[in-house]
């Protein structure tokens, strides 16, 4: 046995033990190859913003156009409407304003004309 023991301790002695080194890893960071530079990423996020901003602003702008226009449109067709019953009244006042049927009213109420010579009275402007 001491034969034994003598090999172990040979081989259990760090004098004659090769002295392992431990392994020293290196980290090494390898840098991918974007596509596009930081740089450029802000100038296309930027200029990107731009453009919808510009979108935006032309749809706001046409919708609003397009309120302002079908108000006019609105407003047209009311004053239409209103210029046909002015019409109409005036029409209507010309109708009532006739010597003849004055002078049928006149006679219905009693009263009697003397003079058939009946002129229509104008307005006086004030």
């Amino acid at each position: 046995m001491s034969a034994e023991r003598a090999r172990s301790w040979q081989q259990g002695s760090p004098a004659q033990r090769p002295q392992q080194e431990p392994k020293r890893q290196v980290k090494v960071k390898v840098q991918k190859k974007t596509w596009i530079t930081p740089g450029e990423k802000v100038l296309y996020a930027f200029f990107g913003l731009i453009i919808l901003a510009a979108a935006s602003y032309f749809v706001t702008f046409a919708a609003s156009t397009y309120n302002v226009n079908s108000d006019l449109e609105a407003l047209e067709s009311k004053i239409d409407r209103q210029q046909v019953a002015n019409q109409d009244l005036t029409y209507e006042v010309k109708e009532l304003s006739k010597p003849e049927r004055i002078i049928d009213i006149a006679r219905d109420a009693g009263l009697k004309v003397q003079s058939t010579k009946v002129k229509e009275a104008n307005k006086v402007s004030e």
